[in-house]
C-alpha cells in the first residue's frame, strides 16, 4: 500500500520505460537525446525521483509518442499540469484541499473509467449541491462557512468529468443504505434520489443497487474506487479512502482482487434497469 505520489511516480516511470523500450532506445541514448545524464532517466523510470511535466514531454518527444491523451495522462501523473504548462482547475484550491484529495481529483480527471462501490453516501460525482453540502458539513464539522462553500464548489466542479466531450464512464454499485440514509432531510434526499434516476439514464453512467436482501457480501469491508485509463491498463489503480488519508493500490494482484470483488458485487446487485425502478420507488416512499 502506498500513498498517491509514490504510486504515481512508479506508474509514470514504468510507462516511460515501456515506451522507451518500444521505441528501441536505450536509457543512455534517451539521456543523450534530451541532454541529461543517464542516471536521471534511470531514477525517473524506477520511480526513485519524480519528473516534471516538461521532463515527461521531452522524453515523449524523443520516443515519438504523439497520442495526445496519453501525453496528457503522463503529464498529469508527473505534476498536474497540462501539456501547455497550465495548472489544472484544482490548483486554485491548493490552500484548501489536502494533497491526497488533489491526487484523487487529478486521477479522476484523467481516467477513462471509474468503478466504485459506495456503502454510505451517494458518489460525489452524482451528488446534488444541497446533498453535497450536508455530507461535507458532517465531514468537516466546525469549519467556517466559507471553507464549507469552497469544498462544496470543488465537489460540484469535479462533476464536469461526466459532462465533457469524452466523459468518464462511471459504473457505481450502491449499497441500499446509500438510498435509505436520510442526508440533509426528506426534501434533500428526495431530490438526490431523483438526481440518481436522471444520471442513470446517461449512456456513460451505470448504477446498480445492492439490496439489503443480498445479505453479507464482499463489499462489507468498505467502499473503494478503481480508476482505469483508456490508454493503458498498466496505469489502473485502486483507491481506498480513510478519514485522514487515501491509500493507493497498484500491484497486479491488488487490481485483480478488487476487480474480481467488483464483478462479484455486480452479480449480486440488481440489474441497472431494476435498480432504476428501485431508486424511483425508494424516492416515492415505497
Amino acid at each position: 500500500m502506498q500513498h498517491g505520489p509514490v504510486v504515481r511516480r512508479r506508474k509514470l516511470g514504468a510507462e516511460l520505460r515501456a515506451l522507451r523500450t518500444s521505441a528501441g532506445i536505450t536509457s543512455g541514448e534517451a539521456a543523450g537525446l534530451v541532454g541529461w545524464h543517464q542516471s536521471k532517466v534511470s531514477r525517473i523510470e524506477t520511480g526513485t525521483s519524480g519528473a516534471k511535466p516538461a521532463d515527461v514531454r521531452l522524453l515523449l518527444d524523443a520516443y515519438g509518442v504523439d497520442d495526445p491523451r496519453l501525453r496528457d495522462l503522463l503529464a498529469a501523473l508527473a505534476g498536474s499540469e497540462d501539456p501547455g504548462g497550465r495548472h489544472h482547475w484544482w490548483h486554485a484550491y491548493r490552500g484548501v484541499l489536502p494533497p491526497a484529495y488533489r491526487d484523487f481529483i487529478s486521477l479522476e480527471s484523467q481516467a477513462g473509467a471509474m468503478r466504485t462501490l459506495e456503502t454510505t453516501v451517494v458518489p460525489g460525482l452524482l451528488q446534488t449541491p444541497e446533498y453535497a453540502r450536508a455530507v461535507t458539513r458532517a465531514a468537516v464539522d466546525g469549519e467556517p462557512e466559507d471553507r464549507l462553500d469552497t469544498l462544496v464548489e470543488v465537489r460540484l466542479t469535479r462533476q464536469d468529468v461526466l459532462r465533457s466531450e469524452q466523459p468518464l464512464t462511471l459504473h457505481a454499485v450502491l449499497d441500499e443504505a446509500v438510498l435509505r440514509r436520510e442526508v440533509g432531510g426528506p426534501g434533500v434526499m428526495a431530490r438526490q434520489l431523483a438526481r440518481l434516476v436522471e444520471a442513470a439514464r446517461l449512456p456513460h453512467v451505470r448504477l446498480q443497487v445492492l439490496p439489503f436482501s443480498a445479505g453479507a457480501h464482499i463489499g462489507v469491508t468498505g467502499p473503494f474506487v478503481i480508476f482505469s485509463f483508456s490508454n493503458t491498463s498498466d496505469l489502473d489503480v485502486v483507491v481506498l479512502d480513510h478519514l485522514t488519508s487515501s491509500v493507493y493500490l497498484d500491484r497486479k494482484e491488488d487490481l485483480e482482487a478488487y476487480s474480481g470483488a467488483f464483478d462479484a458485487l455486480v452479480t449480486h446487485a440488481l440489474s441497472p434497469e431494476d435498480s432504476l425502478d428501485y431508486i424511483a420507488a425508494t424516492a416515492a416512499g415505497a
